[in-house]
Parts: structure tokens; C-alpha cells; sequence
């Protein structure tokens, strides 16, 4: 588990104006890695306020040395799958040299600011892509109140799986479809049961998104070598949002070894992995279990996850329609809930993941699951606002939604806050709808 070091202090400032301003997504405290591409080519850079410091650049100035500079230097492919290999000193590394080149008061502040346009591009100048190569694509099932509310929806007898609360329960999901923050959302075609019981193909008439957190591997184990709970913490490099976008139409009528074609059309995630070292100052206490749930298997209990396996980080999902937009009028707030809603933590998910001696490899994502919570303001997808459909979700003064239209946009945002800490964001998740190919377009090749 990282700890606390001079990186959080909270004290600290930033030469970079736009890093201070109150409720800055990416403070001098935060330093999430993410890769861009400008007019020049893609590399790998560092968030900070509304800049990113090039790490090319920052290379080529003789701005790093050291531990800093080989970290740095396992990113020259553009891609951050060789940074996360080398493990969470190197990260560490390179942060720590960060936040001493870009503080206010720091000893290298005259040199760095000097070389101000050369090491730093403007985030409105940069286009955002997928931060890694992300190999295999793991997503749990970790929240009891959206599982139970599922189940009820399907009419079980019990709602939650018998296995629910003894493993946290995944699917392997496809990680070629997964695509960066602002990548249009095309409708999917696919087969599903019509309302008279019909099974019919066309555009899935009931599209959600659903608010989940995710955790990039760092380092792998080897196959048939488990990682102890007690570990897990060292093996994940940080963490972005993702949206698990939901054909429920197609999910509910194909699944029986699991979701496949209602998930696998696209997935998206937001671009800066925000570390596992800059949440330290957000740990919190594993959620609580309710009375008379049966304790944890002993490879799933460690006293350091109990007592630092939670993180204090809120969570929101707003909704743009076409409607709103012409009207001038911002996104709509429709869920607002918080990662401590889940049953299982980070840690146990990947420790649970390799328990079979599975290899997990730098880059691979592993999603908790949607982070629903028990009030209603917490359910964290449009299956779950409107009880499946039942109580449709009013959007306007005379438009509601029981699934998501074409042209909705969905828009996902976190914070991790805590009194005595400089809150830090994760930046946004972002889909818009686009309508699905007619079916005779599909069929021809391009």
C-alpha cells in the first residue's frame, strides 16, 4: 500500500496557475499518467492542471535523472505498458521528480518555467488516447444493492448468485473494444426478445451505461504463481473511470455463460490513470460487511485491506439529451454515489483474479462493477433509475427516458476527497450516442 510523502503534501503549489484554482482536477498532489498525440506524434505525459508535462520533452531537456528518468524512458513507445512493468517504485520515481520540477517554491522552478513551451502542451492542443495497450479486460460484479436489484428485475427467487458473497464474481469481458473518453457510442445490432416474446435482430432497444470504477495491472505475476491480498496493492498501478455500456435487451436474452454480445460493442474509459501512490492520502477502512455475513475466505483476508482497502472517492453520472443541448440547458445529475457501495475491494478483486495461478500482465483493466449504492440517488444505470423501466426518468418538463436515445450523451466524473487532503479529480468519461447501422449496412464489407 503506498503511503503518504511530499508529493501529498497539501502545502504544496504548483508554478502551473491552472493546477491551484479551488477543485482543480489534476493539483500538484494528483500527477495522473495518461498518452496524447498533437501535430507532431503521440507520447506519454503527466496531467497537471490544464497542461501535460511531456515526458519526451522533459527526457530531452535533461530535466530527469536517475529512477525518474529510466520510468520515463519505458514510456518512449508512447504507450505506459513498460512504466507499469517496472513496478510502483519507478512510478513513484517520476512523481516525486515531477512534483519537485513544477512547485512553486521548488530549486528547479527557474529552470523548468524557462522551458515552459517546450515541456508543456496545452490540453486544448492534444488529443487523448488509450493510456496503455490493455491486453485482457476483467469486470466484477461487486455491488450487492445493483445485484440484487437485478435479480428482482429478473423475477429470481434470490436475487443474489449463491457464490456473491463469498467471491467477488467477474466475466472476462473484450478489451479490443474498449476506447478512450469521447469516442462516439454507435447503437449496437443484435438479437433480443420483443415485448410480445418475439425473438427479433435490430438496433438493442434498451441501451444503458453503467458508472464503475477500473484498475489498471502494474506488475504481473506468473502464470500459476497467485498474488496474496497482502500484495495486491503493489500489482495495480492506479485507476479510471469506465463506463460498461449495456445492451440489456441483447444481455438479457443471450446470457447464460455470461455477458457477450450486449457488452462487448464498445466500452469506455477516461484517459489519465490516476496512481495508486496519489490516493494515499484517501484510504479508508474496507467496506463493512452487514451482520451475519459470512466472513472472507483466507485468501481474501488481510488486515492491511481491511484496515486501507477502501478509498474515499464519490462518483457521478450526468445525462446531456438533444433536447437539453438545443435549449441551451446544461447536463442533468441523475446518479451520485460512492466507491465504499461496493461489497468487495481492489485488492481482494485481484488477488481473487490470479487465486488460480491466473497471469495478470501490465495493462490488463479489471472494472468493479457498477458502483450501485442503496439510496436511490445511487443507482448507478438507467435499468436501475427507472426500476426497469416501471418509473421512467424525467429529463425534461415533458421528456422522460426508460433507456438511453440516440444523441444522449453520458457523462461520468469522480473525486477522492478527505478533510486535510487536496481533492483530486480523474477527469471525464464521456459517450454520446450515434444511431445504430441499418442492418442491410452492416451486412456490406468496407
Amino acid at each position: 500500500m503506498a503511503h503518504l510523502n511530499p508529493t501529498h503534501d497539501p502545502a504544496r503549489r504548483a508554478w502551473v496557475a491552472s493546477a491551484n484554482v479551488p477543485d482543480a482536477e489534476f493539483p500538484i498532489q494528483n500527477l495522473p499518467f495518461g498518452v496524447f498525440s498533437d501535430a507532431r506524434r503521440t507520447r506519454a505525459g503527466v496531467a497537471i492542471g490544464d497542461e501535460i508535462a511531456d515526458l519526451d520533452a522533459l527526457l530531452g531537456a535533461g530535466l530527469l535523472d536517475g529512477d525518474a528518468a529510466k520510468a520515463a524512458r519505458a514510456c518512449a513507445d508512447g504507450r505506459l505498458n513498460g512504466l507499469m512493468a517496472l513496478g510502483p517504485h519507478y512510478a513513484s520515481a517520476l512523481r516525486a521528480a515531477l512534483s519537485e520540477l513544477l512547485r512553486s517554491d521548488g530549486a528547479r522552478r527557474a529552470r523548468a518555467e524557462a522551458m515552459r513551451e517546450h515541456i508543456l502542451v496545452p490540453m486544448a492542443r492534444a488529443t487523448m488516447q488509450l493510456p496503455c495497450a490493455i491486453g485482457d479486460y476483467s469486470d466484477f460484479l461487486t455491488s450487492l444493492h445493483h445485484t440484487e436489484r437485478h435479480g428482482r428485475y429478473k423475477g429470481l427467487k434470490d436475487p443474489l448468485p449463491p457464490a456473491f458473497k463469498s467471491l467477488p464474481i467477474a466475466y472476462h469481458g473484450r478489451a479490443s473494444s474498449i476506447r478512450v473518453s469521447g469516442t462516439p457510442v454507435r447503437r449496437p445490432l443484435g438479437q433480443y426478445r420483443n415485448p410480445d416474446g418475439a425473438v427479433e435482430y435490430g438496433p438493442a432497444p434498451m441501451l444503458d451505461f453503467e458508472l464503475e470504477l477500473a484498475a489498471f495491472v502494474g506488475q504481473g505475476n506468473v502464470l500459476g504463481q497467485p498474488i496474496p491480498l497482502g500484495a495486491a496493492a503493489d500489482h495495480i498501478f492506479g485507476y479510471c473511470l469506465l463506463n460498461d455500456w449495456s445492451a440489456k435487451s441483447i444481455q438479457w436474452w443471450e446470457q447464460v455463460l455470461g455477458p457477450f454480445l450486449g457488452k462487448s460493442f464498445i466500452s469506455s474509459i477516461s484517459p489519465w490513470i490516476v496512481t495508486q501512490e496519489a490516493l494515499a492520502p484517501f484510504r479508508l477502512p474496507a467496506p463493512a460487511r452487514p451482520d451475519g455475513d459470512p466472513a472472507p475466505l483466507p485468501h481474501l483476508t488481510d488486515a492491511g485491506d481491511r484496515a486501507e482497502g477502501g478509498i474515499d472517492i464519490a462518483l457521478e453520472a450526468w445525462l446531456s439529451t438533444p433536447s437539453r443541448r438545443a435549449a441551451g440547458e446544461g447536463p442533468l445529475r441523475i446518479t451520485s454515489t460512492h466507491l465504499q457501495n461496493l461489497y468487495w475491494t481492489f485488492g481482494q478483486m485481484l488477488a481473487h483474479h490470479a487465486s488460480n495461478g491466473c497471469n495478470l500482465r501490465p495493462g490488463d483493466l479489471i472494472g468493479s462493477g457498477t458502483i450501485s449504492g442503496a439510496d436511490d440517488a445511487a443507482r448507478a444505470c438507467i435499468t436501475e433509475l427507472t426500476n426497469a423501466g416501471a418509473d421512467p426518468l424525467k429529463v425534461g418538463p415533458e421528456e422522460f427516458r426508460t433507456a438511453l436515445e440516440d444523441g444522449d450523451e453520458i457523462v461520468l466524473r469522480a473525486r477522492a476527497q478527505r478533510p486535510g487532503a487536496v481533492s483530486i479529480g480523474f477527469g471525464e468519461c464521456r459517450g454520446r450516442i450515434e444511431p445504430a447501422l441499418s442492418v442491410a449496412a452492416a451486412g456490406r464489407p468496407r
